[in-house]
């Protein structure tokens, strides 16, 4: 059903790979999110704690940068030990505390001098303008759903992004203490779609319908990404996932497994995607004087 709606629409959805590294700490987490481009000037939709995550991420890494100078400069023997300790009270590091985060745009453009982000006030959506840049690593772009009462309970849509990440190109620079991006290993991970239903439509007195709800949950890694329909036509973006109690609980139950008896305790939850509607995303692009395309 979706198969060459898929296609399309991965003409421009593009990952975001992220790296994070704690205080004090060897291990590399890696992470994802999503983008897509809705024009070809180099605009594009993701989700508002993206972009917030993006922003962090220079006075995340700046902070870190004057702790290693700082640190750099403490003598090797009159009380190091002491004034090593007082450093990291100076900084408020400790192991719980992320020393560095650093972030990557995934083939979108190649080359850009900087980033300009516009995020909405209430609701979890923002833009991303590359700036800076000579040419596009994508040749098309999203086209969004003009008549969007056509969106109703029952309707089938799919979501595209990049959970799972199986990127590797990182490693931790022990001379310069921080981590970096390499031209080695694996720098892509593959996309990965998620079909649903609409359930229900999300609302409140501020804003008025600006969200669909979804019959399947949004992946980690797919914040950001279009919700689109058999088409490719976009109707909207993932933004999170929320968890309802069913109330099905079993509590020491006894179940045979391999001919044994054991007892488990089960308490499930439903796992429902929600996504911005596109009537939303429009307003918002309308508001800031930003092309898109209808269909």
């Amino acid at each position: 059903m979706f198969s060459t709606s898929i296609e399309a629409v991965s003409e421009f959805t593009r990952p975001i790979h992220s790296i994070v590294r704690n205080y004090n700490s060897d291990k590399i987490l890696p992470g994802s999110a999503t983008i897509f481009f809705i024009n070809m000037e180099g605009y594009a939709l993701t989700c508002k704690h993206v972009a917030e995550m993006i922003i962090a991420a220079d006075q995340i890494n700046s902070k870190y940068r004057s702790f290693v100078n700082e640190k750099n400069k403490l003598s090797t023997t009159d009380h190091y030990s002491e004034n090593f300790i007082a450093l990291e009270q100076k900084f408020q590091y400790n192991e719980n505390i992320t020393a560095e985060l650093k972030t990557n745009f995934v083939d979108c453009v190649d080359k850009m001098d900087s980033f300009t982000i516009t995020v909405h006030p209430t609701l979890d959506l923002a833009v991303i303008k590359f700036n800076g840049f000579e040419q596009l690593r994508y040749h098309h772009c999203a086209k969004f759903l003009k008549e969007d009462t056509l969106l109703k309970q029952g309707k089938f849509l799919c979501r595209l992004g990049f959970p799972f990440p199986e990127f590797n190109n990182f490693q931790l620079n022990h001379q310069t203490e921080e981590i970096e991006w390499t031209q080695t290993g694996i720098n892509l991970s593959p996309r990965f779609p998620i079909e649903g239903m609409v359930t229900r439509f999300l609302g409140d007195q501020q804003n008025g319908i600006y969200g669909i709800e979804m019959s399947t949950p949004g992946l980690r890694g797919q914040s950001g990404g279009p919700l689109f329909d058999e088409n490719g036509v976009i109707c909207g973006m993932q933004y999170s996932t929320k968890h309802l109690h069913l109330g099905f609980d079993l509590e020491e139950k006894e179940i045979n497994i391999n001919n044994k008896i054991k007892k488990i305790s089960d308490y499930p939850f439903i796992h429902l995607g929600q996504c911005i509607h596109v009537s939303t995303i429009k307003a918002f692009l309308r508001e800031h004087d930003i092309s898109f395309f209808e269909v």
